[in-house]
């Protein structure tokens, strides 16, 4: 039995002389052309590495931490390589390729994968790529900085691979090959239902007032976090709702067939709760609805919609339950057997269950009804609402509060030089849409000071459109408002905005069509490079003027004038108001590089707008090289989000 202490201390000793690189370099990757190249990783401390990589070498020496750094001269664009580290051990890492890095960020439509769009299964058709190479970051997120990444490989676009790549990320890098002929490699941080605020680092965040209080009360283990969560959470409960059910007791009566919540608050359905008071609220919210119904829509069977439920449902119909599911993006259709319904009042009750991000009935509005034997009834509008617990997560997760993705995804590759960074998020901040045009551009700036570069390219995705039609309202919606945040961030040098208003899904909110997206983003890069001389960002407005019954906008339109996307067809998407700003529709005349306004119903226009609506599809503007125009207002009237902050 001696011999097994001896045999751990031989085993304990072994793994102390590995030497090992950070897991973000790996076989097959991708390192930046024509810049010195940062190496670093853990050995036995006190020990003397040399690094080798195509001829440039250098020596490191193993701080007492364990940990060491070298840094290799800049190579040009090539490989593959081999790249040897020896110290006490030797490691060899082969297939090494030089070109240009491109880190993506951002959530669900930065990570949804190639082989799940319109055109994945001939792109995972196509032949090997060897040139273009993908590292997807494990998501992780946690309340203190890590040392490095989760566990994580570089992988070579060919049929058997290519489909799980970021899908604008590929498009993107296929667009760029194609011009500038060099190994292009991504590295994917995307996370899918993530806020802007959790990309930030506790530096950035602590200089932001809204953010700095919950920052300093973060735990310093991610053990801890749950508590925390739910402290941030109660008060915008307590301005809800007087408080919350002691236990199950109460609560278990909210399915009943009764008139029990008159004094309720309300939700307005389909729409997430967030933006409707209940702020970055997880856990369950009952929501009910009376529904007065015939004699003749009372017989029979009948089938109850509910659109999609983010994330869980339980379903009552004058207190007997009728089933329930999980899965933000499923339908919900219940079959009511005949007898269940009655003349005149019927309650329906949702209990909705919502881990993370948005919570709530959503979907198309046509989709939130009753099929009865005498026709649908409209479930669409007002439901009461109540919380009955939060969610007390054991751990924190990427969307519920700032430096958490940084901290886990970003902060661990500070010191890897990049060409830019592609970003694609702002779904999740809609709610809170005019707070985003200061986070956005201090999020820029945080990640250009994180990667030691002030000229970091930085292009961006204005959001798609998305939500039924009928709910588009130009005098406020959450997603107008956050495009015109995103665009603010054009200030800033070194941006580039890809708008992406006409390749929406009503009724998807992560639209299939990722080619156009990364195809677009591949044209600002190629600007910002000297590789395209004619700016890739649509017309662009320079000027506007009332004058009498119509307004007059003026753009620059240095790429072939103004059209409308279909030749021949009407201008639309504009809106004009007067001194009482009232919104009507517009009609538009398109002159040279004016758009000329009027309106019946508003004889003294004084503002106009073009797609300031959730759903900007039908605005078919674009320039001359078929790029559209990006969403506009020339009023500053007081945005409908311009009170709503992080954690109130």
């Amino acid at each position: 039995m001696k011999a097994l202490p001896l045999m751990l201390a031989l085993l304990a000793a072994a793994a102390q002389a590995e030497v090992r690189l950070s897991e973000v370099f790996g076989e097959h990757m991708v390192l930046q052309r024509d810049r010195p190249l940062n190496l670093w990783g853990q050995a036995t401390p006190g020990q003397t590495l040399t690094v080798d990589l195509a001829g440039r070498k250098a020596t490191a020496r193993v701080g007492a931490d364990g940990r060491w750094r070298a840094q290799l001269a800049a190579l040009p664009a090539g490989g593959p390589h081999r790249l040897v580290v020896t110290g006490d051990k030797t490691v060899v890492l082969n297939d090494i390729l030089i070109g240009d890095v491109w880190l993506l960020g951002g959530q669900s439509n930065m990570e949804w994968v190639l082989a799940d769009t319109d055109t994945g299964p001939q792109e995972v058709a196509s032949p090997q790529n060897a040139q273009l190479r993908h590292l997807r970051v494990p998501h992780r997120a946690s309340v203190k900085v890590e040392a490095d990444i989760a566990p994580a490989s570089w992988v070579v676009a060919e049929p058997g691979s290519v489909g799980g790549f970021s899908a604008v990320g590929y498009h993107f890098a296929k667009q760029m090959q194609a011009v500038q002929g060099v190994p292009i490699g991504l590295i994917n941080t995307a996370w899918g239902g993530s806020m802007l605020e959790t990309w930030m680092s506790r530096e950035a965040a602590l200089r932001d007032p809204d953010l700095a209080p919950f920052v300093n009360k973060l735990p310093a283990e991610n053990a801890s976090f749950g508590a925390v969560l739910a402290q941030r959470m109660l008060p915008r409960i307590a301005a809800w709702q007087p408080g919350l059910p002691l236990d199950g007791v109460e609560a278990s009566g909210w399915s009943a067939a009764a008139d029990i919540d008159g004094k309720w608050p309300t939700l307005k359905a389909p729409g997430n709760w967030e933006g409707q008071g209940l702020y970055d609220v997880d856990g369950v919210v009952w929501m009910r609805k009376r529904v007065e119904l015939t004699a003749a829509q009372a017989a029979g069977a009948a089938t109850l919609h509910l659109a999609k439920v983010d994330d869980c449902d339980e379903v009552w119909v004058n207190g007997q339950k009728v089933g329930g599911q999980c899965g933000w993006e499923l339908p919900r259709r219940y079959t009511l057997p005949a007898g269940l319904l009655k003349a005149g009042a019927n309650w329906i009750a949702v209990r909705v269950t919502d881990n993370a991000g948005g919570g709530g009935i959503h979907g198309e509005a046509a989709n939130l009804r009753l099929d009865t034997a005498a026709g649908a009834v409209s479930l669409a509008g007002t439901w009461r609402a109540r919380v009955e617990k939060i969610a007390m997560p054991a751990g924190p997760v990427a969307n519920d509060a700032p430096t958490l993705g940084h901290n886990g995804l970003v902060a661990p590759l500070q010191g890897l030089s990049v060409k830019g960074v592609l970003w694609y998020q702002g779904e999740e901040n809609a709610g809170r849409a005019a707070a985003y045009a200061d986070g956005f551009k201090r999020l820029i700036q945080d990640w250009r000071a994180q990667f030691a570069d002030p000229k970091l390219p930085f292009f961006f995705v204005q959001l798609a459109s998305w939500l039924p039609m009928a709910d588009n309202r130009p005098d406020g919606n959450g997603w107008a408002e956050l495009r015109a945040s995103q665009a603010a961030a054009l200030g800033l040098p070194h941006t580039g905005m890809a708008t992406a208003i006409d390749i929406g899904d009503t009724v998807d909110i992560h639209p299939r069509n990722k080619r156009t997206v990364g195809q677009r983003l591949a044209g600002l890069a190629m600007h910002e490079l000297g590789l395209r001389a004619a700016p890739a960002t649509g017309p662009r407005l320079v000027g506007h003027q009332a004058r009498g019954a119509e307004f007059e906008l003026r753009f620059d339109t240095t790429v072939g004038g103004l059209r409308t996307a279909r030749s021949g067809e009407p201008v639309r998407g504009f809106y004009v108001a007067g001194a009482d700003r009232r919104w009507q529709p517009a009609e538009a005349r398109l002159d040279g590089d004016r758009i000329v306004l009027r309106s019946p119903a508003v004889p003294a226009p004084v503002a106009a707008r073009y797609a300031w609506v959730n759903n900007a599809s039908e605005a078919n503007v674009v320039g001359g090289d078929g790029l559209p125009l990006p969403p506009l207002r020339t009023d500053d009237w007081p945005l409908e989000s311009a009170n709503r902050r992080y954690g109130r």
